[in-house]
């Protein structure tokens, strides 16, 4: 695919070596590219995380301190003084930490370090949701009704809310993720609101401006996923549905979405295009959306970074987006236009996190005893933990990205619920049972839902299916299978397709020649006819 637009003759930096910037899955999936290119990899860790998988994959690691992100990740000076030592050519932020910080990609640019992400302005402008707002309206990206600027006088917001319309939205001017959030339904409530928004995003952000707009009823949140070059080549590779939520962070994202048309979708991704353009983007972004009942759709931010959920765009693409962000911060053209993309297919993501849908969410750190991820026909898993490790209370609580691919939505959706009843996690209490229960609701399924699907649809008694055994007893449901059926017979076995089985023995689901010996799996019978199944199965989360 060639890019008609690209200078001829422009000049390339080659990427020799890399630090990431980042821990947990997000840094292994960028090794993992590092490595299929030939770039070697730096990785930097916390104390904490001293033998965890993206240390041990990294061609050099380096200890940055300790175990709050605050003594080690976020500790800007040390990573930089790690890339001056190593000799890194790049440094790869991943997502989170110091992804969207602009001092730490300006200290990159003044040592002489690439910053795989665009430029210093673009992430202050995006970084500023006052100043965002303003890039759109003079780019004419349709918006909410509301402030541009921040406002700090309590009775003139209030002014501006009745004139508004109840009910608004207040947001922090400095931030995402639902912090320095609130939605006001009654002007009574106003004033409250806008004090608790304004102490949360201090606390936050260390900003406590705030902003104001029209709240959309049951809106849908829709991003697109754009890419641009050095050039002022800019395209989008289509949207992502993320409105599967808890506490306004995401947990299930699908690419494309259910409600969009061909003619919404193009509308959509030229608007996308022209933010990024707006602000002089370079690399891989993400400008969100939502969409009203309508289907109008108004700008909300844009993530100056890889997102979480970028796997099932390049499910649909085709591409590798982390190669194209070293390809583009090394100096090379796009190679493509927009009129090159087609969507390929339905992906689906949800996310595993170490917490407990049934009691809100919350965070459940700890050992993760058993870890065995699905596989099989479009299933893709991102780990960046292994069995035998440990959950850190200090970090983001996730596991893992499972993703699903099909032809159809339908097929990407059952593939999705048989990866998750595949999953096998023991130690923790895990999002697994609150995924498998989105992927089998009508809402779900039919693509009437909306951000409030949590607040409508779950109630955390709809997973009590009797799973939630201590890890006491399933480690003695553990020992008493290995017992059962292992070492007791070793009966001739028939290979081809999961038949092997030896006389106390059940399938072992391989194909291959017959032994002696026993097989030990789960959801296959014995020679004995009963049917066995893993005891780790017995508690998923």
């Amino acid at each position: 695919m060639a890019d008609p637009t690209a200078a001829e003759g422009a000049a390339t930096t080659p990427i020799r070596k890399v630090l990431i910037a980042n821990r947990g899955e997000i840094a292994v999936r960028i090794m993992r590219t590092c490595h299929e290119l030939g770039i070697e990899t730096v990785a930097v860790f916390s104390d904490i995380d001293a033998l965890a998988p993206h240390v041990r994959m990294a061609t050099e690691a380096w200890c940055v301190g300790g175990a709050a992100s605050s003594d080690s990740y976020l500790r800007a000076d040390r990573v930089l003084e790690v890339a001056r030592r190593t000799g890194a050519d790049a440094v790869h932020p991943g997502y989170g930490f110091l992804s969207e910080n602009a001092e730490f990609a300006a200290a990159c640019e003044a040592e002489g370090i690439l910053f795989i992400g665009p430029p210093v302005d673009a992430i202050r402008a995006m970084g500023d949701k006052t100043a965002a707002r303003k890039l759109m309206e003079k780019a004419g990206v349709p918006m909410a009704p509301g402030t541009v600027d921040a406002i700090d006088d309590v009775d003139e917001a209030g002014a501006i809310a009745e004139e508004i319309g109840f009910p608004v939205l207040i947001k922090a001017a400095a931030g995402g993720g639902g912090k320095g959030m609130r939605i006001v339904r009654r002007a009574e409530d106003f004033i409250g609101a806008m004090e608790a928004a304004r102490r949360e995003a201090t606390s936050a952000f260390g900003d406590g401006r705030v902003f104001i707009e029209k709240y959309i009823d049951e809106p849908r949140h829709i991003e697109f996923q754009i890419m641009a070059d050095q050039r002022g080549n800019t395209v989008h590779l289509f949207e992502r549905e993320c409105s599967i939520q808890r506490r306004h962070q995401k947990v299930v994202e699908e690419a494309p979405s259910a409600i969009l048309t061909p003619e919404l979708r193009a509308e959509m991704g030229e608007a996308a295009v022209s933010a990024a353009r707006s602000c002089g983007y370079v690399g891989a972004g993400t400008v969100e959306f939502l969409v009203d009942a309508d289907r109008n759709f108004f700008f909300m931010e844009m993530n100056t970074r890889l997102q979480v959920e970028h796997p099932v765009t390049e499910w649909i693409t085709g591409l590798d987006l982390v190669a194209e962000q070293i390809r583009i911060a090394s100096g090379e053209p796009l190679g493509y236009a927009q009129s090159d993309f087609t969507i390929h297919g339905h992906a689906v993501e949800c996310r595993v996190y170490a917490e407990d849908p049934r009691s809100g969410f919350l965070p459940d750190p700890g050992p993760l005893i058993r870890h065995v991820a699905p596989s099989g026909p479009g299933v893709r898993v991102d780990a960046g933990v292994e069995e035998g490790g440990t959950i850190p209370i200090q970090y983001d609580p996730m596991i893992s990205k499972l993703t699903t691919w099909g032809p159809t939505r339908e097929v990407a959706i059952r593939r999705m619920r048989r990866a998750l009843d595949e999953y096998e996690i023991a130690g923790v209490a895990t999002t697994i049972p609150f995924c498998r229960f989105v992927m089998d609701h009508n809402a779900f399924t039919s693509g009437a839902f909306s951000t409030h699907f949590v607040e409508q649809h779950f109630k955390a008694d709809s997973l009590d299916r009797g799973d939630d055994l201590p890890d006491d007893v399933l480690a003695m449901a553990a020992a008493l299978y290995v017992d059962r059926f292992t070492g007791k017979g070793g009966g001739s076995g028939v290979g081809q397709g999961g038949s092997r089985s030896g006389s106390n023995g059940v399938a072992d689901g391989s194909s291959g020649e017959g032994g002696s010996g026993t097989g030990v799996a789960a959801g296959v019978s014995g020679t004995d006819g009963r049917a066995s199944f893993s005891p780790w199965r017995l508690k998923r989360g």
